[in-house]
């Protein structure tokens, strides 16, 4: 059978902004090797992987250069597809298992779609020689998470004038660099960028997992709320996020801009002659 590739943007309801991905789906889990090659010929920022497992969905991500452990705007394409294909029931959760980051819960609520992610907090530190200047900025605050360093900036303008160098930027070893200030408050409380050019992307247009950072980062001062989070690059997106714990809580939007399937020699390179 056909493999379906659907193009979703996510953490929009408009189409052409938001963050696109990539939703293959599968009838069983996939070669590494090829899910990769899929991804290097989708260049988007993220294709994702999803094949059935009982109850449960199993869920990977790849960029065009590598796997990712954890992935905010493909996880929502994910469950948008699978909804809008009717391959899953629009009353119930969807539950998606990942080799990384545990059992990830979407579902529905009026025109958007929330996601259960755990929290990845950050530590402040000092930041490594050059990083500053990489990024072009100077930094109020400086911490490191798990995956990434995030700076903080004195307000939403020094966010949205940054014009990193991105050869100085994938040096480090990390997979990338939030940047992020306080929101103008119409509407946004908190506005950010994200750079990842050693993962093989340059900006991110809008980046959930880089938020299970940023929730718990400004919930201490914004407060025991939901926060409106608005990632400034050029295509630009929404999230409503707040910390809770271990864990994150991130809703948004999403549009599907193309619904296909790979060909029959893309497939059979991973499965053999279709049935």
């Amino acid at each position: 059978m056909p493999l379906s590739l659907d193009q979703i943007d996510a953490f929009t309801h408009r189409p052409f902004a938001g963050n696109p991905a990539a939703v293959c789906l599968l009838p069983e889990p996939a070669g590494e090797d090829w899910m990769q090659s899929v991804a290097e010929e989708m260049r988007l920022s993220e294709t994702a992987f999803v094949s059935p497992d009982g109850e449960e969905w199993r869920l990977r991500w790849f960029t065009p250069k590598c796997e990712v452990q954890l992935c905010g705007h493909a996880t929502l394409a994910a469950a948008h597809c699978l909804w809008e294909r009717g391959l899953a029931d629009r009353g119930a959760a969807i539950r998606f298992r990942t080799i990384h980051s545990g059992v990830l819960v979407c579902t529905r609520e009026d025109d958007r779609i929330a996601m259960d992610f755990p929290a990845r907090p950050a530590r402040e530190a000092e930041p490594p020689t050059g990083l500053l200047d990489a990024l072009g900025c100077a930094a109020t605050r400086v911490a490191r998470g798990p995956y990434d360093w995030l700076v903080e900036v004195a307000d939403p303008a020094g966010v949205r004038s940054l014009n990193p160098d991105f050869r100085a930027l994938r040096k480090y070893d990390v997979r990338g660099v939030i940047v992020t200030s306080r929101g103008d408050g119409r509407p946004y409380d908190i506005v950010s960028r994200f750079f990842a050019p050693g993962a093989g992307v340059d900006e991110d247009p809008v980046t959930g997992s880089a938020h299970c950072t940023l929730a718990p980062w400004w919930q201490e001062r914004i407060g025991d709320r939901d926060i409106l989070a608005y990632q400034a690059s050029a295509r630009g997106g929404e999230l409503r996020i707040r910390a809770r714990g271990d864990r994150v809580r991130l809703s948004g939007g999403a549009v599907t801009i193309t619904r296909g399937h790979l060909s029959e020699s893309a497939a059979h390179a991973s499965f053999g002659s279709p049935a």
